[in-house]
């Protein structure tokens, strides 16, 4: 069941039912309501994509030289890793939760180990596993630097020590093991990861329309609470709450108050939403139409900067090569975009189970010259990014520099060899009319 909201202001790359298929749509563009399925059917849907995962968890301990990984968690003290391991059905780690994975296990012998148990047998029977593989390097995830490679804690790391004897010498930090298990979406996460762009798409064009905003009365929290009422009429969630502002002189996000919409003003929206473990992030940017106002009206320096902005976007995604790394990217894309003659700022995420989830920092927002030891990450193939970025342009309408902001997600097309839009990118304005 589906309900469908009309965008006049997007351009799509990508459908959800044909994602091989890279398509220029007209103006008229449909960005659809997707209702989600039943929490029976989620559920066996999301179990399905996390065996796929498991099953790939040999071949990355085998590419990053390690022989076993092992996680230990307690409740409501879980380990980063556990949310992307657990079944649909568990809300939190149990008693002690512990996970073993053997990159080449012998023959006849499972590559995966799990135990829920609050008993000294626990470690019998790990040990039991151990002296039989008997793996020379165990990753842990202790590592300082990166959530979900550092999520054991503190009091778990010495009961392991404590309780494991030498193969606690065995103990090895590598950072890629879990970035990389994080990181990895499974090709049957695509249909419905784009299901939920083309709703997230749907609210902001909703959300943008006279049907919610009514210049002169309208504020832009007004709007964001809208956003929050729909996203649970539709049975989803969200990672952050939705931040409408109007742009001018300060950034979205310096912006605390919340003030009245008015005709002629240039609107923000940085909203995201979460369903089946996977979660989303757009940027757009909105016109209020003064009465008697056309598309042909919008000002030509608030067009000039939404083209600018696109141009900044196709910097960023040309240089994303797989394997290179964020701060790579990041260099090049900035110094081309100074070729060019425009100035901005890029900061790109990976996204997916999280977020900001496991991967290549592309820049921050106050990291401009590169980011530590994250930005250093390669960039990984079967994942998807935002591309979130502005572009600063002078409205002469205005006489002020603006920054032009856009956010949107993007995953890697085998068939093109490139990152494609998940389902488009904003290259005209969502239009608010006057009330009729």
């Amino acid at each position: 069941m589906r309900s469908i909201f009309y965008l006049l202001a997007l351009t799509a790359t990508s459908l959800a039912g044909d994602p091989q298929k890279i398509l220029k749509q007209p103006l008229r563009q449909i960005a659809e309501y997707y209702h989600l399925p039943p929490l029976r059917e989620q559920a066996a849907i999301q179990d399905k994509w996390t065996k796929e995962r498991i099953d790939n968890v040999p071949a990355i301990l085998n590419k990053y030289g390690v022989d076993a990984w092992l996680m230990s968690q307690k409740e409501y003290a879980e380990d980063t890793v556990f949310w992307s391991l657990k079944s649909a059905k568990q809300f939190s780690a149990r008693r002690r939760t512990v996970n073993l994975f053997i990159a080449n296990p012998t023959k006849g012998t499972p590559s995966s180990y799990s135990w829920i148990d609050n008993t000294p047998e626990v470690w019998s029977d790990i040990l039991e596993v151990l002296e039989s593989q008997n793996p020379s390097k165990i990753a842990i995830n202790a590592d300082e630097s990166s959530a979900f490679s550092g999520g054991l804690h503190v009091g778990e790391l010495g009961i392991l020590q404590s309780q494991l004897g030498k193969w606690a010498k065995r103990f090895v930090v590598e950072r890629m093991v879990a970035i990389e298990f994080v990181g990895t979406m499974v090709p049957g996460r695509l249909e419905w990861y784009e299901k939920l762009q083309h709703t997230a798409w749907a609210m902001i064009s909703e959300g943008f329309s006279s049907k919610v905003i009514v210049p002169g009365v309208t504020r832009t929290e007004d709007v964001e609470w809208w956003l929050r009422d729909k996203i649970q009429q539709m049975n989803y969630t969200t990672w952050f709450h939705p931040d409408v502002s109007i742009l001018g002189e300060k950034s979205p996000f310096e912006i605390t108050e919340s003030p009245v919409i008015n005709y002629g003003d240039l609107l923000h929206v940085d909203f995201g939403v979460t369903a089946m473990g996977m979660n989303t992030d757009t940027q757009h940017m909105a016109y209020v139409l003064r009465p008697g106002e056309t598309d042909s009206d919008i000002p030509v320096g608030y067009l000039e900067g939404l083209k600018q902005v696109n141009r900044l976007q196709d910097i960023v995604k040309g240089y994303m090569v797989p394997g290179a790394t964020g701060n790579s990217v990041l260099e090049k894309s900035l110094n081309k975009m100074r070729a060019e003659g425009f100035d901005g700022r890029v900061y790109c995420h990976p996204i997916g189970d999280w977020g900001h989830a496991a991967g290549a920092l592309i820049g921050m927002f106050n990291l401009q010259e590169g980011v530590s030891v994250l930005g250093e990450v390669p960039l990984l193939k079967q994942s998807y990014f935002s591309v979130e970025l502005y572009a600063e342009h002078f409205v002469p309408e205005r006489n002020l520099t603006m920054n032009f902001f856009l956010e949107e997600d993007v995953r890697w097309d085998e068939k093109t060899q490139q990152w494609v839009w998940v389902v488009g990118r904003q290259e005209k304005f969502h239009l608010i009319h006057p009330a009729k």
